[in-house]
């Protein structure tokens, strides 16, 4: 009888974390591929293997943010300026539902994100682990893929690089918007990398980008009113000009009708321009003057979109077409004689504007100051929601710069990070409420970050919430309760909380003092924090009204 003797072999099978471990490295691997550049990482424990992963790649500006609020609106701001998706990589609990504002305004605003959640693996659900919450599905159909892939498993690497194409692919597709991959991660959490699977050869999203079919129209000799917003291309405002079209637009579009809300405050006026037709695209200005005047015009209402919904609230769009390129012919061009009216009533109202300048700064002044110059020296300028957007809509210049605003959700959430986002690595300038300033105070915590930078935020300090000064609820509540619920003062001092965290700051109260500081925000990088003491609400309210009387006055005139 012989035994049988079994010789031992030892087989190198990767552990679970090297698995883990490769297939985030080859998640990264396939977004850096379709054309991924900035990666923000909040510090978590259970991020770990998607933190380790971003960090090896020199190919990626990984931007470190202690908030995930904060960090949110900052990702936001690399999106708006580099026109990518911009990843966010945070750990579980909590942590995840900190990011819903702005996820809510990316989805309205059609941003490209990536927002990867790290989790518990299925066993440390519902048995009471830390960090651990329901994350399937968190942010509902504001995003516009989800997928939870569970804990990696090597046997399921072929799915690796086609998961990540389709997150990539659908944030950055027909609508733009953001992505929610919810990645589970089991412990040890840092693991080796192994070989990743092969790329398959697909072209960077920048090759492969659909182009939309080109509008053929006749609106040859009628009267056009093109009505746009942010997201509204160069190409678009370019094409319009060229078919003699009059470009009514929010704050940040370039070279349409300056103070259009003052002009149409003339009901005479507004019944001597109603258009023959209306073309809508992008988002929507903020007058809400206009939108009356639409609504009382009902001149037919052609939108264009590239599969974004129509912001259409009135419902006066009857026909929509599936572009925003427009065919361009000479033979098709509108109006000139109508284009000539509108420059005229332009023209005579920016004269009235620039008759209430000076050198002491109230709200219209400095919105104007800052666009000329933001556009005079090529510096992106970020606004915050409520006033500021709105000052520089109706009081800027028709020529203006590259001007970013959280303009989808229009809150007043994040913009400070939007506006450090937008300046990464570069300039930027910001104008921001007082409240607006407080509400976002975490973002000075981080500040520029290591991708340094140099960034003035503008706060206009008025003394609460601006925009209620000029809502019903001014004049209809009781004049207590309307300073304790709606307007919220608050007293802090907001230099002093610029200069604990580190920032440089500066107290300007006129126009020569604000250029004076600005300039100095360019001598060094770093975050400059500049305080403009504006006069309070009311009066605000007040020279609002003394501007708008006074063009209406003078364009009547032209009739």
């Amino acid at each position: 009888m012989c035994s049988l003797k079994w010789k031992a072999f030892k087989v190198s099978v990767p552990s679970p974390s090297d698995v883990q471990a490769t297939f985030v490295a080859t998640l990264m691997d396939e977004w850096i591929l379709a054309g991924v550049t900035d990666a923000v990482v909040c510090p978590g424990s259970r991020s770990t293997p998607l933190a380790l992963a971003v960090a090896a790649r020199a190919e990626v500006s990984v931007h470190v943010r202690i908030d995930e609020r904060s960090a949110a609106f900052f990702a936001l701001g690399r999106a708006l300026r580099t026109q990518r998706p911009v990843l966010i990589i945070v750990t579980s609990g909590t942590a995840a539902m900190e990011l819903h504002a702005a996820i809510a305004e990316a989805d309205l605003a059609g941003v490209p994100l990536i927002v990867i959640t790290a989790d518990r693996p299925p066993e440390l659900h519902g048995v009471g682990a830390p960090q651990t919450v329901r994350q399937r599905e968190l942010y509902g159909p504001l995003v516009r893929r989800f997928e939870e892939p569970g804990v990696a498993r090597s046997e399921a690497s072929s799915s690796w690089r086609p998961l990540a194409r389709r997150m990539f692919d659908a944030a950055t597709g027909v609508h733009p918007g953001p992505v929610h991959l919810n990645a589970a991660f089991i412990e040890p959490l840092v693991g080796v990398v192994q070989d990743v699977p092969a790329p398959r050869g697909a072209q960077s999203w920048r090759e492969r980008r659909h182009t939309p079919t080109m509008w053929s129209h006749d609106e040859a000799g009628r009267r056009v009113l093109a009505v746009v917003g942010q997201g509204v291309s160069s190409d678009f405002l370019r094409a319009a000009e060229r078919l003699e079209w009059v470009v009514l637009g929010d704050a940040s579009v370039s070279g349409g009708v300056a103070h259009f809300d003052a002009i149409l405050r003339s009901d005479a006026v507004a019944a001597s321009l109603r258009p023959d037709v209306v073309i809508r695209t992008g988002g929507l200005p903020a007058s809400k003057v206009l939108q009356q005047r639409l609504r009382e015009w009902g001149a037919p209402t052609v939108g264009l979109t590239t599969g974004a919904p129509l912001a259409d609230p009135d419902g006066l769009v009857s026909t929509v077409v599936s572009t925003t390129l427009i065919d361009v012919v000479a033979s098709a061009a509108a109006s000139s004689d109508y284009r000539s009216r509108w420059s005229e009533f332009s023209r005579r109202a920016s004269r009235v504007v620039e008759s209430f300048d000076g050198n002491d700064l109230d709200e219209p002044r400095l919105a104007r100051r800052l666009v000329k110059y933001a556009a005079k020296n090529d510096i992106p300028l970020t606004v915050g929601s409520s006033m500021p957007v709105r000052e520089i809509e109706w009081w800027a210049t028709a020529h203006r710069g590259p001007i970013y605003a959280n303009r989808g959700a229009n809150g007043i959430d994040g913009v400070t990070s939007t506006a450090l986002g937008v300046a990464s690595g570069s300039r930027g300038m910001a104008l921001v409420g007082d409240i607006t300033f407080l509400h976002d105070v975490s973002a000075l915590t981080d500040g520029m970050g290591v991708a340094g930078g140099s960034c003035a935020i503008v706060v206009a300090n008025n003394g609460g919430g601006g925009i209620f000064g000029f809502l019903p609820q001014a004049t209809t509540v009781d004049a207590a309760d309307f300073e304790q619920l709606f307007l919220t003062p608050r007293h802090h001092h907001l230099s002093a909380i610029a200069v604990g965290f580190g920032h440089r700051v500066s107290d300007v109260a006129t126009t020569d003092a604000l250029d004076v500081a600005l300039d100095h925000t360019w001598a060094s990088p770093g975050l400059h924090v500049i305080v403009v003491q504006v006069p309070p609400i009311a009066q605000n309210v007040t020279r609002h009204q003394e501007i708008n009387d006074a063009v209406v006055r003078d364009v009547e005139e032209l009739l």
